[in-house]
């Protein structure tokens, strides 16, 4: 079992506060087999020392100026050598020190697996679960109302990856992820936790530009006429959450 190689990559940028966590609940695992790759853009403001800190038990460190978050995340995908990579960023974390073995021994060597995922505030505590479930069986279609598995919760094999799109600035994820699927031949839900995803990232601080974003991409996978009716479907639900629960924080 241990022979699976998971690569995780970190991307970061002026994040001194929070890079520490995230590499923590990596270097913490208890699943041996794994390949950490950190991928910083150049930050100015302390966040490289801090990894410097942990750099012996890194594969790879990356500092230098990118063109935006996907384009670091490419420079880490190119590194990577897993069976599986996952992205974590700065700020997030490994749901507990079990959670790559979890992984491994439930995921059943699909060729995506994935889970579930709660959502911490900057003190580190967690707030809530995320409003979109992750279905039970996942494929391409499935994010047709809604991205229903974390970025930071689903791992994909690195033979069917492709590097993210550079004409998304925000929500590349979502393509990325659904073309990965179009290739997997067999998904595993594991029922457990996985991450704790930090809220308050980009797309939520350039909302509208994330919004469009996912709509050109549900579009250009779902189809015109679908994707009009299937953001009903999203704009309902939201709406019927809000009423119940108030104001998402994701």
């Amino acid at each position: 079992m241990n022979t699976v190689k998971i690569s995780i990559i970190t991307i970061v940028y002026n994040n001194v506060r929070d890079i520490a966590h995230t590499i923590s609940s990596v270097l913490q695992q208890s699943y041996p087999n794994i390949e950490y790759i950190i991928v910083d853009g150049a930050s100015t403001d302390g966040t490289l020392e801090v990894i410097r800190r942990y750099e012996d038990r890194i594969a790879h460190i990356v500092s230098e100026k990118d063109k935006g978050i996907y384009d670091a995340m490419n420079k880490g995908l190119a590194l990577a050598t897993g069976d599986y990579v996952l992205f974590l960023n700065s700020g997030d974390e490994l749901y507990d020190k079990d959670t790559i073995q979890c992984i491994v021994e439930k995921g059943k060597g699909a060729d995506i697996i994935y889970g579930e995922t709660k959502l911490v505030d900057e003190q580190r505590n967690i707030v809530a679960d995320r409003r979109h479930k992750a279905p039970e069986q996942f494929t391409w279609k499935s994010f047709r109302y809604g991205m229903n598995i974390c970025h930071q919760a689903i791992y994909i094999k690195r033979d069917i990856t492709s590097p993210y799109d550079l004409n998304y600035q925000l929500s590349a994820d979502i393509d990325w992820v659904i073309r990965a699927a179009k290739k997997a031949k067999s998904t595993q839900n594991v029922h457990q936790y996985v991450a704790k995803y930090l809220v308050g990232g980009m797309s939520q601080k350039r909302h509208r530009q994330s919004l469009k974003e996912r709509y050109a991409i549900f579009k250009k996978h779902y189809g015109t006429f679908a994707n009009w009716f299937n953001h009903g479907v999203i704009a309902f639900r939201l709406i019927k959450y809000r009423i119940k629960h108030g104001k998402t924080r994701e």
